[in-house]
C-alpha cells in the first residue's frame, strides 16, 4: 500500500505571517497564553530535522504534503517528487482564513489533492528514532494502529478538576474532552485514552466518515482562528474508528512514543534512558529561547546527515 506522510508547518520568525497574526489575534508576546504564545508559532528548523528522520527510518513513505499558510521553508527541495506544499487556502473554506489553529486545520486533511488512503500525520516537532515498517503504523487487514496514553479514570478526574476543585481545564485536555464525549454521545463508549501526541496513522475514508458524522459540530468551530475551548481535538477520528471497529487500539510506553518538553532538562536524560521509536520535541509557553537552542543543538547532533529534501 501507498503511505503518505502530512505535516503541518509554521514559521512564526516571518515578519510577513507575523504581521498577518497579530492583525487577527494578537501578539503572543503580549498575553503569554496557553493558545496563543511563541512557543505556539517557533520555528527551529524542527521540519528539517523530522524529514532526516524519516528519510533514515522510514524511506518506504510515498508522498510528503506540507500544510502552510503561504510559506515555504527556506531550505526545503521542493523540486523533489515526494514533496508537495499545501497552502491552506487549498483545502480550507474562507471561514476558516487566516486560521493559526492547528485543531481546526486538522480537520482538512484529509481533503489534501492526491492524499493516498492511508496516512499518515505529524506536526513539523515529531521524530522517528529508530527503524521502522509499515506494519507499525498499519495492521495486516490494512486498518490503522491507533496510539494512546493509558488514562485510567480519566472521565472521573476531568470531573474532579472542574467541579470539585473549580479549575477549568486547560485547553488541551478540554478539546480532547470534547472529542471524547462527542463518541460517547454517538456510540455510546467513552474512550479514557489520551492523544499520544506523536505520529499518528489514518485512513482518509475513515478521516470523510466521520467528519460526515460530526459535521454540525465541526463547523461551529471552523472561524476559531485560535485554539477555543469548544474545539474538537483530532482524536475524534481515532475515538470513532475505534467505535466502529476501524482501528486497532494500542497503549504506548515510553519506550515507544515519547513526548519531550524542551523547557525540562530532565527530558534529555530520560529520553537517553527510554531511547523511544517515536518523539516529540514540545514547545509550549513554558519554554525560553535558551530551551529552544538547547533543543534545536540537540537535533543536530541526532540527525545531522542533510536529506535529500534539502537544497
Amino acid at each position: 500500500m501507498d503511505i503518505d506522510l502530512v505535516y503541518l508547518w509554521v514559521d512564526g520568525n516571518d515578519p510577513v505571517w507575523q504581521a498577518k497574526r497579530n492583525a487577527c489575534i494578537g501578539n503572543p508576546e503580549d498575553n503569554g497564553s496557553q493558545t496563543n504564545c511563541k512557543g505556539r508559532y517557533a520555528n527551529n528548523d524542527e521540519l528539517k530535522y523530522s524529514l532526516r528522520s524519516v528519510e533514515q527510518y522510514a524511506p518506504w513513505i510515498h508522498q510528503i504534503f506540507i500544510v502552510t499558510d503561504n510559506q515555504v521553508p527556506s531550505w526545503l527541495n521542493t523540486l523533489n517528487p515526494k514533496i508537495k506544499i499545501v497552502d491552506h487556502k487549498e483545502i480550507m473554506p474562507e471561514v476558516c482564513l487566516p486560521s493559526f489553529n492547528s485543531t481546526v486545520i486538522e480537520h482538512f486533511l484529509c481533503k489534501i489533492p492526491g492524499l493516498s488512503e492511508h496516512f499518515l500525520f505529524a506536526n513539523d516537532d515529531m521524530f522517528i528514532n529508530k527503524p521502522v515498517t509499515p506494519d507499525f503504523f498499519f495492521a495486516s487487514d490494512g486498518l490503522p494502529i491507533i496510539r494512546l496514553n493509558r488514562r485510567f479514570f480519566r472521565k472521573f478526574s476531568l470531573w474532579y478538576v472542574e467541579k470539585i476543585k473549580k479549575r477549568p481545564l486547560s485547553n488541551y485536555r478540554q478539546i480532547i474532552k470534547n472529542a471524547a464525549e462527542l463518541v460517547e454521545k454517538k456510540y455510546g463508549t467513552y474512550y479514557s485514552g489520551k492523544a499520544h501526541h506523536n505520529i499518528d496513522a489514518y485512513l482518509k475514508s475513515n478521516c470523510l466518515h466521520t467528519e460526515q458524522i460530526f459535521q454540525k459540530e465541526i463547523e461551529a468551530t471552523l472561524s476559531n482562528h485560535v485554539r477555543s475551548v469548544n474545539d474538537i481535538q483530532r482524536s475524534l477520528y481515532a475515538y470513532a474508528a475505534l467505535a466502529e471497529k476501524r482501528g486497532h487500539l494500542c497503549y504506548v510506553t515510553q519506550n515507544t512514543s515519547f513526548r519531550f518538553h524542551i523547557h525540562k532538562e530532565s527530558h534529555y536524560e530520560k529520553f537517553a534512558r527510554y531511547n523511544p521509536v517515536l518523539f516529540c520535541m514540545n514547545d509550549s509557553e513554558y519554554a525560553t529561547d535558551n530551551h529552544r537552542k538547547k533543543a534545536a543543538a540537540f537535533l543536530s547532533e541526532r540527525f545531522p546527515n542533510k536529506s535529500q529534501f534539502e537544497k
